[in-house]
């Protein structure tokens, strides 16, 4: 019905409306045909009426009577109303409501073409921790969106391409090379370890397991730690410079055993988190400013041209040209790139790669970082509009009412390993989907364990499950299931048909908005209204010529519960 209901639109835009050329182009891109939230307001409802009403200076209620009397004309529509203003609400025979059920059971795309809507090369960039320690809890939330919007892209026929940007190549890394020979070679007492070290058990489970035949005396780690700043940070800086000048042999091959070990940890984290990238970027093959070669050195010899210039011994980029605040720095006055350098000539690699849009998926501390950005793209010639920011908040974790810390340097946190060992991958992608990316979400485990409805997660999947078990005992029963709607004039559970017909447009919308959300408020709705109606209806006994239908519409709806959670990455359960 959604097709043919379409097309009589359609038709009446272009033959009753005596509208110009644009005017019609306006309409026809505006106006929405969509499900009504209520089988009280009809099946299917539009805003035709009311957009047509400001482009034909006509009353949007003559209008909607012109365009009722083309609806009624339809086959399978009973009657059609007129809301409100000049909303019109389409209601249909009942033959024609369980028809466009089975056709939307047996076509996922009977309402949507997904082959139809406008196709992109797209890459989504998301997770790209530091490599300096194991992901924590707070870097799962990221993890789980990248991948959902990756995965409900593809869906609807997107070519995406995943890819984890690794920032090899910073004072991080130099920081946890430093922290793992502190602890391979004893430096320090427990007690005065560096503050600004990273202190993590898994720094000495690194420093234990690298090969090296060697050993500091005394003396050597007595000149190591002589006359130190008391300042953190200065501390652990003069720290990283003794250990390169005096033990430059042992100092590489700790920096790279370590970078290897954490990065092979996080590689087998997001794999059991059912993350796979199809890319691993590392910061360090831009190469180096000193090389002119080097793609850093190019990406800024470009941008140099016509929108740098030079203060203080630095180079500065023009990026308020381009609707930054202030103008930043790219090369320093010791001629050492900053962070915007390198992110430079890394946005550069992409969009030269071809995509049409990239998605950068960052923790909302990185809000003040979009202008920048969006700066260096416009100054090397491409269109800020190629890059899309979608802007995630760390979850916050708590337990027995308390919030668990999430810092990777001092080594107080509860890892993604150790939520997905507790409450499964599963539990846990469910949760971090559960709100918009971009608001607070507190993530409560000791509800995330439960059997209850308090457990969104445990509810949808028990939706599931429940009509698993009702087809087996059916079966058992020595009966089919069967394959399609009867002239059964059984109407009990036709609100909840109503929301399975919805799918197709959820996942529509969750994709065009980067939202996969909203897929997860799908399933709470659609699982509250099947429980109740579960609740309300002793299925197996019903009379003999209710079955078939109501055995159908169960079918019907565990296909879109299975269909929902798979698309964001979550295997349903049949049983529990």
């Amino acid at each position: 019905m959604y097709n043919q209901i379409s097309s009589a639109l359609s038709n009446f835009i272009e033959s009753d409306l005596a509208l110009d050329v644009d005017q019609k182009k306006v309409l026809l891109s505006k106006h929405k045909l969509a499900l009504s939230d209520s089988l009280q307001k009809g099946h299917w409802t539009t805003n035709l009426c009311l957009i047509a009403s400001n482009l034909a200076k006509k009353n949007p209620q003559e209008i909607a009577a012109n365009l009722s009397s083309a609806i009624e004309s339809l086959p399978g529509v009973l009657r059609v109303e007129v809301a409100g203003p000049g909303f019109v609400n389409i209601f249909l025979t009942h033959k024609a409501f369980l028809k466009q059920l089975d056709q939307a059971h047996e076509n996922p795309q009977s309402f949507i073409e997904y082959s139809n809507l406008p196709k992109e090369k797209l890459q989504i960039e998301f997770v790209s921790a530091n490599p300096t320690g194991p992901l924590h809890v707070g870097h799962g939330r990221g993890a789980a969106y990248g991948d959902a919007i990756g995965r409900i892209l593809s869906y609807l026929g997107h070519e995406v391409s995943r890819e984890y940007y690794v920032n090899d190549a910073g004072r991080q890394i130099d920081i946890l090379a430093c922290s793992i020979f502190l602890r391979k070679f004893s430096c320090f007492d427990e007690n005065e370890f560096p503050a600004s070290a990273y202190k993590g058990s898994y720094v000495l489970d690194i420093a234990n397991k690298i090969k090296i035949n060697a050993s500091i005396s005394d003396n050597e780690k007595s000149d190591l730690k002589k006359n130190l700043s008391e300042d953190g940070e200065e501390q652990i800086d003069e720290l990283i410079q003794r250990i390169k000048n005096s033990y430059i042999d042992h100092w590489q091959p700790i920096r790279e055993h370590g970078l290897n070990h954490v990065i092979k940890s996080i590689k087998e984290d997001l794999t059991e988190f059912k993350v796979v990238f199809d890319n691993w970027f590392f910061e360090s093959s831009l190469g180096e400013l000193t090389d002119d070669e080097s793609e850093i050195s190019k990406a800024l010899q470009q941008v140099k041209k016509d929108h740098a210039y030079e203060k203080s011994g630095a180079v500065w980029l023009q990026s308020t040209k381009f609707g930054d605040d202030k103008d930043r720095v790219i090369i320093r006055e010791d001629g050492r790139g900053t962070y915007l350098s390198a992110d430079l000539a890394y946005h550069k690699n992409k969009l030269d790669r071809g995509f049409d849009t990239i998605i950068n998926v960052w923790g909302s501390d990185h809000h003040g970082y979009i202008k920048r950005i969006e700066a260096t793209i416009e100054a090397m010639g491409y269109s800020k509009k190629q890059m899309k920011v979608q802007l995630v908040q760390f979850a916050n974790l708590f337990e027995d009412g308390a919030k668990v810390k999430m810092s990777t340097r001092s080594g107080n946190f509860y890892t993604l390993k150790q939520l997905i060992d507790d409450i499964g991958p599963d539990a846990s992608r469910f949760y971090y989907l559960s709100k918009q990316a971009d608001q607070h979400l507190d993530f409560d485990i000791g509800i995330a364990r439960s059997n209850s409805k308090d457990n969104l997660y445990y509810y949808v999947q028990y939706a599931h499950a429940r009509i698993c078990s009702v087809e087996k005992k059916y079966l058992e029963l020595g009966k089919s299931l069967p394959e399609g709607f009867d002239a059964g004039e059984f109407n009990g559970c036709n609100e909840l048909l109503q929301m399975a017909l919805n799918f197709q447009f959820v996942v529509k919308n969750s994709g065009e908005n980067l939202q996969p959300h909203l897929i997860i408020y799908y399933l709470r709705d659609i699982a509250q209204s099947f429980h109740q109606f579960y609740n309300s209806v002793n299925i197996l006994k019903a009379q003999e010529s209710e079955q078939n239908n109501i055995m159908r519409a169960l079918t019907i709806v565990k296909s879109v519960i299975a269909s929902s959670l798979e698309l964001i990455g979550i295997e349903p359960l049949d049983s529990m």
